[in-house]
């Protein structure tokens, strides 16, 4: 009986998208690398905001180049700005970490909790897919997900709308399908620029961008989103 529900509202459900650093994976895992090469782990809070600047910029100016060369080149300017000299072998010591970065503690049982409630699950990321896999490889959560995909299909990082029109094309499903589920505003925002419904995960420090529309949902952690989107699912199946 429960399959034959699932299979009927499956037709009706959003398909889950999910972005992969700071959303599914706590990115301060690196502090300790950055206070040891910069004397501060305020550094991190740079580094990553200058990946995401350098990223945004380059879309903007069509040029690209993966991902990992925009951090490598973010990590130098960050050094160069703090007058910090860090060898090959130094910033290769923290860029590593990238790859292990751990899960927050919530996302594992909120993912299993919408796979069980027979939600389809993909991983889209500005990381190269050797990147992403070994990432969801090491943290334990790439079982949950029938397609990782990545911005190297369309060389434009996110939110550039082909990134979510690319998604939506290899799930086979049209943008208005998909839920992106993102803690970053820029991420949510782009997407529903490009047609999709989303669903915002604010954790400590991360607030919505008040020149996007605000998304459908919104809650405090995985969990909390989770919670949410399987509470509007089964309103829209009843209804």
């Amino acid at each position: 009986m429960n399959d034959i529900t699932v299979a009927t509202t499956n037709k009706r459900r959003k398909v889950l998208v999910f972005d992969v650093i700071e959303t599914l994976l706590d990115l301060n895992f690196l502090a300790p690398r950055f206070e040891k090469a910069f004397g501060t782990a305020q550094a991190l809070d740079e580094f990553f905001a200058q990946m995401l600047q350098s990223a945004f910029a380059i879309t903007s100016a069509k040029i690209y180049t993966d991902f990992g060369n925009v951090a490598k080149s973010s990590l130098q300017m960050v050094s160069q700005r703090r007058g910090v000299l860090l060898t090959n072998d130094g910033m290769m010591q923290i860029l590593s970490g990238l790859r292990t970065l751990p899960p927050h503690p919530e996302v594992k049982g909120s993912l299993e909790m919408l796979q069980k409630s027979g939600f389809r699950m993909a991983a889209l990321t500005n990381s190269a897919l050797p990147v992403l896999d070994a990432q969801l490889v090491h943290a334990g959560l790439k079982e949950y997900f029938e397609k990782l995909l990545t911005v190297d299909t369309v060389k434009q990082f996110k939110p550039a709308p082909d990134v979510y029109r690319e998604a939506a094309r290899s799930l086979k499903i049209n943008t208005t399908d998909i839920c992106m589920v993102a803690a970053h505003s820029w991420d949510v925002g782009g997407a529903m620029q490009a047609g999709c419904s989303a669903a915002f995960v604010a954790r400590q420090g991360m607030v919505l961008d008040p020149l996007f529309p605000k998304p459908e949902i919104v809650g405090k952690d995985l969990q909390q989103v989770a919670d949410l989107i399987i509470q509007a699912d089964q309103k829209l199946t009843m209804g």
